[in-house]
């Protein structure tokens, strides 16, 4: 089944053995990225020449309650990608979790009322499959030695992002390290509908440390 990018990238960084994700603060960034690519591929966000981003004349809520919101937040204002990257990354990936738990991908825990407060009801992954073949099969793409330009855009979008965001459970450093250029192919895929939305998730890994004070890769 195939998957809007947001979607597709939480299964990207969810750990089916643990079930929980890699690393939470690192799937947020991942799905800000992947939600603005989904949207700048369909068309509804653009940037102008300086680098901006804006909504597109055409573009209005499509029912995707994740995407709809991320629209809403770009109407309001304008920044550059790696801003909107940054921005909002929580509250994305609760948006993402709830939408997975109405898809029946993930199952939430209710809170107990009576015990400890946390500060967010843990989830679970009944059934791996989907999520262990996306892994294998965004792991294949980059691995591949196929035409970068006949790779599905969203195979590319997640491959860059799988490579990226340090996705131990995609690629390790080694393989990282040993399909550089052909990442570097995929990741230009992305300046197809928006030039800086390529350089944004270029230097997501940056990004990441920058805002986080650290992250290790693995």
């Amino acid at each position: 089944m195939s998957r809007p990018l947001h979607l597709a990238a939480y299964l990207l960084a969810f750990d089916t053995r643990a079930q929980t994700l890699q690393d939470r603060t690192r799937a947020g960034f991942l799905l800000r990225a992947a939600a603005l690519a989904e949207l700048a591929h369909r068309g509804d966000l653009v940037e102008d020449d300086a680098g901006r981003v804006r909504v597109a004349p055409a573009a209005g809520p499509d029912g995707d309650p994740v995407l709809d919101a991320v629209l809403a937040e770009v109407a309001a204002r304008r920044r550059g990608w790696k801003s909107w990257i940054k921005r909002g990354r929580e509250e994305t990936l609760d948006a993402v979790e709830q939408r997975l738990a109405v898809l029946g991908v993930l199952t939430v825990q209710d809170r107990d009322p009576y015990g400890p407060v946390v500060p967010r009801r843990p989830v679970a992954m009944p059934d791996p499959r989907e999520a262990l073949d996306q892994q294998v099969r965004v792991a294949q793409v980059v691995r591949g030695d196929g035409p970068v330009d006949q790779v599905a855009f969203a195979d590319a979008a997640l491959g860059a992002l799988a490579a990226h965001g340090q996705l131990r459970l995609v690629l390790s450093r080694g393989e990282r390290r040993a399909h550089a250029e052909r990442i570097a192919a995929l990741t230009a895929r992305l300046a197809e509908p928006a030039p800086g939305l390529a350089r944004a998730v270029d230097g997501l890994g940056t990004t990441m440390v920058a805002a986080q004070g650290g992250m290790g890769g693995g």
